[in-house]
Protein backbone atom coordinates (compact mmCIF):
# COMPACT_ATOMS: atom_id res chain seq x y z
CA UNK A 1 0.00 0.00 0.00
CA UNK A 2 2.86 2.31 0.96
CA UNK A 3 4.06 1.84 -2.59
CA UNK A 4 0.51 2.67 -3.90
CA UNK A 5 0.61 5.93 -2.43
CA UNK A 6 3.47 7.14 -3.23
CA UNK A 7 3.29 5.87 -6.94
CA UNK A 8 0.06 7.68 -6.69
CA UNK A 9 2.37 11.00 -6.17
CA UNK A 10 4.85 10.36 -8.56
CA UNK A 11 2.94 9.57 -11.48
CA UNK A 12 1.11 13.05 -11.82
CA UNK A 13 4.69 14.58 -11.25
CA UNK A 14 6.53 12.40 -14.09
CA UNK A 15 3.12 13.38 -16.51
CA UNK A 16 3.49 17.14 -15.81
CA UNK A 17 7.74 16.92 -16.41
CA UNK A 18 6.71 14.83 -19.77
CA UNK A 19 4.19 17.80 -20.62
CA UNK A 20 6.81 20.44 -19.84
CA UNK A 21 9.77 19.26 -21.85
CA UNK A 22 6.93 18.27 -24.91
CA UNK A 23 5.73 21.93 -25.01
CA UNK A 24 8.98 23.55 -24.87
CA UNK A 25 10.85 21.38 -27.31
CA UNK A 26 8.03 22.34 -29.46
CA UNK A 27 7.89 25.91 -29.07
CA UNK A 28 11.61 26.28 -28.56
CA UNK A 29 13.22 23.88 -31.01
CA UNK A 30 10.57 22.02 -33.56
CA UNK A 31 8.11 25.06 -34.45
CA UNK A 32 11.34 27.67 -35.09
CA UNK A 33 12.95 25.42 -37.24
CA UNK A 34 10.30 24.71 -39.67
CA UNK A 35 11.13 28.59 -40.91
CA UNK A 36 13.32 29.24 -42.82
CA UNK A 37 12.86 32.47 -43.74
CA UNK A 38 10.31 34.15 -40.79
CA UNK A 39 10.09 37.54 -42.68
CA UNK A 40 8.58 36.11 -46.08
CA UNK A 41 6.80 33.25 -44.39
CA UNK A 42 2.93 33.48 -45.52
CA UNK A 43 0.29 33.32 -43.08
CA UNK A 44 -1.16 29.91 -43.52
CA UNK A 45 2.83 28.28 -43.88
CA UNK A 46 2.56 24.91 -42.23
CA UNK A 47 4.47 25.82 -39.16
CA UNK A 48 1.69 28.14 -38.01
CA UNK A 49 -0.79 25.70 -38.81
CA UNK A 50 1.52 23.23 -37.19
CA UNK A 51 1.81 25.73 -33.76
CA UNK A 52 -1.56 26.29 -34.13
CA UNK A 53 -2.42 22.14 -33.83
CA UNK A 54 -0.07 21.45 -31.22
CA UNK A 55 -1.30 24.49 -28.70
CA UNK A 56 -5.34 22.61 -29.61
CA UNK A 57 -4.14 19.59 -28.95
CA UNK A 58 -2.17 20.23 -25.93
CA UNK A 59 -5.21 22.79 -24.14
CA UNK A 60 -7.65 20.15 -24.77
CA UNK A 61 -5.26 17.72 -22.98
CA UNK A 62 -4.52 19.81 -19.94
CA UNK A 63 -7.95 21.02 -20.14
CA UNK A 64 -9.55 17.26 -19.49
CA UNK A 65 -6.80 16.38 -17.24
CA UNK A 66 -7.72 19.03 -14.93
CA UNK A 67 -11.42 18.02 -15.14
CA UNK A 68 -10.41 14.76 -14.42
CA UNK A 69 -8.84 16.09 -11.18
CA UNK A 70 -11.51 18.37 -10.61
CA UNK A 71 -14.54 16.42 -11.01
CA UNK A 72 -13.70 13.19 -8.02
CA UNK A 73 -16.32 10.66 -7.70
CA UNK A 74 -18.81 11.47 -5.54
CA UNK A 75 -18.29 10.06 -1.95
CA UNK A 76 -21.13 7.47 -1.69
CA UNK A 77 -20.19 7.24 2.25
CA UNK A 78 -19.59 10.25 3.25
CA UNK A 79 -22.13 11.43 5.85
CA UNK A 80 -23.12 7.93 6.82
CA UNK A 81 -22.33 6.99 10.27
CA UNK A 82 -22.57 3.08 10.91
CA UNK A 83 -20.17 3.25 14.22
CA UNK A 84 -17.89 1.00 12.99
CA UNK A 85 -15.24 3.20 10.74
CA UNK A 86 -14.84 3.94 7.29
CA UNK A 87 -13.63 0.75 5.90
CA UNK A 88 -16.65 -0.99 7.62
CA UNK A 89 -18.87 1.39 6.42
CA UNK A 90 -16.82 0.64 2.70
CA UNK A 91 -17.33 -3.09 2.84
CA UNK A 92 -21.16 -2.25 3.26
CA UNK A 93 -20.94 -0.27 0.69
CA UNK A 94 -19.50 -2.06 -2.16
CA UNK A 95 -20.53 -5.67 -0.50
CA UNK A 96 -16.91 -6.82 0.24
CA UNK A 97 -18.51 -8.09 3.52
CA UNK A 98 -21.89 -8.11 2.47
CA UNK A 99 -22.76 -8.87 -0.93
CA UNK A 100 -26.64 -8.59 -0.42
CA UNK A 101 -26.32 -4.80 0.94
CA UNK A 102 -24.32 -3.77 -2.01
CA UNK A 103 -25.17 -0.30 -3.78
CA UNK A 104 -25.76 -1.06 -7.39
CA UNK A 105 -22.37 -0.09 -9.27
CA UNK A 106 -20.19 1.43 -6.23
CA UNK A 107 -17.01 0.30 -5.51
CA UNK A 108 -13.99 1.62 -1.97
CA UNK A 109 -10.89 2.90 -3.54
CA UNK A 110 -8.24 2.43 -0.61
CA UNK A 111 -6.29 4.83 -2.21
CA UNK A 112 -8.91 7.48 -2.30
CA UNK A 113 -10.60 6.08 0.60
CA UNK A 114 -14.16 6.61 -0.29
CA UNK A 115 -16.73 4.93 -2.14
CA UNK A 116 -17.67 5.77 -5.84
CA UNK A 117 -20.31 5.32 -8.02
CA UNK A 118 -19.98 3.24 -11.20
CA UNK A 119 -16.52 3.22 -10.07
CA UNK A 120 -13.51 1.89 -13.41
CA UNK A 121 -10.46 2.38 -11.79
CA UNK A 122 -7.65 4.45 -10.11
CA UNK A 123 -5.62 6.21 -12.22
CA UNK A 124 -2.03 7.30 -10.80
CA UNK A 125 -1.15 9.67 -13.57
CA UNK A 126 -4.25 11.75 -12.60
CA UNK A 127 -3.96 10.72 -8.63
CA UNK A 128 -7.79 10.29 -8.73
CA UNK A 129 -10.84 8.08 -9.05
CA UNK A 130 -12.15 6.79 -12.14
CA UNK A 131 -15.81 6.90 -11.79
CA UNK A 132 -19.41 8.29 -13.58
CA UNK A 133 -18.49 12.11 -13.18
CA UNK A 134 -15.19 12.31 -14.94
CA UNK A 135 -15.35 9.27 -17.29
CA UNK A 136 -16.13 11.50 -20.36
CA UNK A 137 -12.82 14.14 -19.62
CA UNK A 138 -10.27 11.15 -18.64
CA UNK A 139 -11.30 9.49 -22.35
CA UNK A 140 -11.00 12.92 -23.67
CA UNK A 141 -7.90 13.26 -22.20
CA UNK A 142 -6.51 9.98 -22.84
CA UNK A 143 -7.41 10.83 -26.80
CA UNK A 144 -5.46 14.48 -26.92
CA UNK A 145 -2.85 13.19 -24.64
CA UNK A 146 -2.14 10.39 -27.75
CA UNK A 147 -2.71 13.17 -30.45
CA UNK A 148 -0.21 15.11 -28.90
CA UNK A 149 2.35 12.56 -28.47
CA UNK A 150 1.78 11.73 -31.73
CA UNK A 151 2.20 15.11 -33.23
CA UNK A 152 5.43 15.62 -31.77
CA UNK A 153 6.63 12.26 -32.59
CA UNK A 154 6.20 13.61 -36.35
CA UNK A 155 7.34 17.29 -35.84
CA UNK A 156 10.61 15.30 -34.05
CA UNK A 157 11.53 13.41 -36.90
CA UNK A 158 11.51 16.10 -39.42
CA UNK A 159 13.70 18.00 -37.28
CA UNK A 160 16.03 14.96 -36.25
CA UNK A 161 16.19 14.25 -40.14
CA UNK A 162 16.73 18.04 -41.19
CA UNK A 163 19.43 17.85 -38.20
CA UNK A 164 21.16 14.18 -38.97
CA UNK A 165 20.26 14.56 -42.72
CA UNK A 166 19.13 11.46 -43.09
CA UNK A 167 15.68 10.34 -44.23
CA UNK A 168 12.79 7.87 -42.58
CA UNK A 169 10.96 6.44 -45.82
CA UNK A 170 12.78 3.35 -44.84
CA UNK A 171 10.65 1.60 -41.54
CA UNK A 172 13.73 0.05 -40.69
CA UNK A 173 15.07 3.85 -40.31
CA UNK A 174 13.44 4.51 -37.04
CA UNK A 175 13.95 1.01 -35.50
CA UNK A 176 17.19 1.81 -36.25
CA UNK A 177 18.05 4.72 -34.84
CA UNK A 178 18.34 4.75 -31.37
CA UNK A 179 21.22 2.21 -31.41
CA UNK A 180 23.40 3.92 -34.02
CA UNK A 181 22.80 7.51 -31.95
CA UNK A 182 24.20 5.79 -28.71
CA UNK A 183 27.27 4.58 -30.77
CA UNK A 184 27.42 8.44 -31.79
CA UNK A 185 26.65 10.42 -29.20
CA UNK A 186 29.55 8.47 -27.04
CA UNK A 187 31.81 8.90 -30.15
CA UNK A 188 31.15 12.13 -30.02
CA UNK A 189 29.66 12.99 -33.27
CA UNK A 190 26.20 13.54 -31.93
CA UNK A 191 25.29 16.58 -29.58
CA UNK A 192 23.22 16.17 -26.33
CA UNK A 193 20.35 18.08 -27.29
CA UNK A 194 19.96 16.14 -30.77
CA UNK A 195 20.36 12.71 -28.61
CA UNK A 196 17.58 13.82 -25.94
CA UNK A 197 15.46 14.56 -28.97
CA UNK A 198 15.71 11.36 -30.24
CA UNK A 199 15.14 9.26 -26.89
CA UNK A 200 11.76 11.42 -26.15
CA UNK A 201 11.06 10.40 -29.89
CA UNK A 202 10.35 6.83 -28.87
CA UNK A 203 8.78 8.38 -25.43
CA UNK A 204 6.42 9.90 -27.11
CA UNK A 205 5.53 6.91 -29.06
CA UNK A 206 5.14 4.63 -26.61
CA UNK A 207 2.81 7.08 -24.44
CA UNK A 208 0.78 8.15 -28.06
CA UNK A 209 0.49 4.26 -28.37
CA UNK A 210 -0.97 3.10 -24.93
CA UNK A 211 -3.19 6.20 -24.55
CA UNK A 212 -4.99 5.12 -28.00
CA UNK A 213 -5.25 1.45 -27.10
CA UNK A 214 -6.36 2.49 -24.00
CA UNK A 215 -9.07 4.84 -25.36
CA UNK A 216 -10.14 2.14 -27.61
CA UNK A 217 -10.42 -0.59 -24.62
CA UNK A 218 -12.45 2.18 -22.14
CA UNK A 219 -14.88 3.46 -26.08
CA UNK A 220 -15.51 -0.84 -25.98
CA UNK A 221 -16.66 -1.09 -22.20
CA UNK A 222 -18.86 1.99 -22.69
CA UNK A 223 -20.58 0.57 -25.82
CA UNK A 224 -21.14 -2.44 -23.96
CA UNK A 225 -21.93 -0.71 -20.65
CA UNK A 226 -19.10 -1.99 -18.27
CA UNK A 227 -16.54 -0.74 -16.82
CA UNK A 228 -12.95 -1.89 -15.83
CA UNK A 229 -14.20 -2.85 -12.18
CA UNK A 230 -17.42 -4.76 -13.42
CA UNK A 231 -15.34 -6.80 -16.00
CA UNK A 232 -12.38 -7.83 -13.11
CA UNK A 233 -15.26 -8.99 -10.92
CA UNK A 234 -17.38 -10.95 -13.23
CA UNK A 235 -20.41 -8.50 -12.61
CA UNK A 236 -23.20 -8.93 -14.81
CA UNK A 237 -25.00 -6.32 -16.37
CA UNK A 238 -28.13 -5.42 -17.87
CA UNK A 239 -28.06 -5.04 -21.16
CA UNK A 240 -28.57 -1.87 -23.17
CA UNK A 241 -28.90 -0.23 -26.40
CA UNK A 242 -25.16 0.69 -27.35
CA UNK A 243 -26.28 4.53 -28.11
CA UNK A 244 -27.70 4.84 -24.46
CA UNK A 245 -24.59 3.78 -23.25
CA UNK A 246 -22.70 6.18 -24.99
CA UNK A 247 -25.03 9.02 -24.27
CA UNK A 248 -24.79 8.16 -20.59
CA UNK A 249 -21.33 8.87 -20.47
CA UNK A 250 -20.53 11.78 -22.98
CA UNK A 251 -24.12 13.01 -23.78
CA UNK A 252 -26.06 14.73 -25.99
CA UNK A 253 -23.74 17.35 -26.52
CA UNK A 254 -21.16 15.34 -27.22
CA UNK A 255 -19.40 17.81 -30.34
CA UNK A 256 -18.80 20.34 -27.89
CA UNK A 257 -17.08 18.48 -25.26
CA UNK A 258 -14.95 16.83 -28.17
CA UNK A 259 -13.45 20.07 -29.27
CA UNK A 260 -13.27 21.85 -25.86
CA UNK A 261 -12.63 20.90 -22.45
CA UNK A 262 -15.71 20.95 -20.74
CA UNK A 263 -17.71 19.38 -17.61
CA UNK A 264 -20.22 16.50 -18.87
CA UNK A 265 -22.16 18.34 -21.03
CA UNK A 266 -26.01 17.19 -21.48
CA UNK A 267 -24.93 13.72 -19.51
CA UNK A 268 -28.01 12.38 -17.66
CA UNK A 269 -25.88 11.96 -14.58
CA UNK A 270 -25.55 15.81 -14.63
CA UNK A 271 -29.75 16.24 -15.19
CA UNK A 272 -29.93 13.63 -12.14
CA UNK A 273 -28.26 15.95 -10.37
CA UNK A 274 -29.69 19.27 -10.45
CA UNK A 275 -32.89 17.44 -9.98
Amino acid sequence: MLVLRLLNVVAPAYFLCISLVTFVLQIFLFIPSMFRDPSTTPLFSPALLHGALFLFLSANALGNYILVIQSSPEDLGKGLNLGEGAEVVADWLDGSRSPGSALPSTHFCRLCARVTQRHDHHCFFTGNCIGRRNMRNFIMFCLYTSLACLDSLVAGMAYISAALSMSFANPLAFLTLLPHSISQFFSGALLSSEMFVILMLYLWLGIGLACAGFCCHQILLILRGQTRYQVRKGIVVRARPWRENLQEVFGKKWLLGLLIPVLNVGSDYRRQKEK
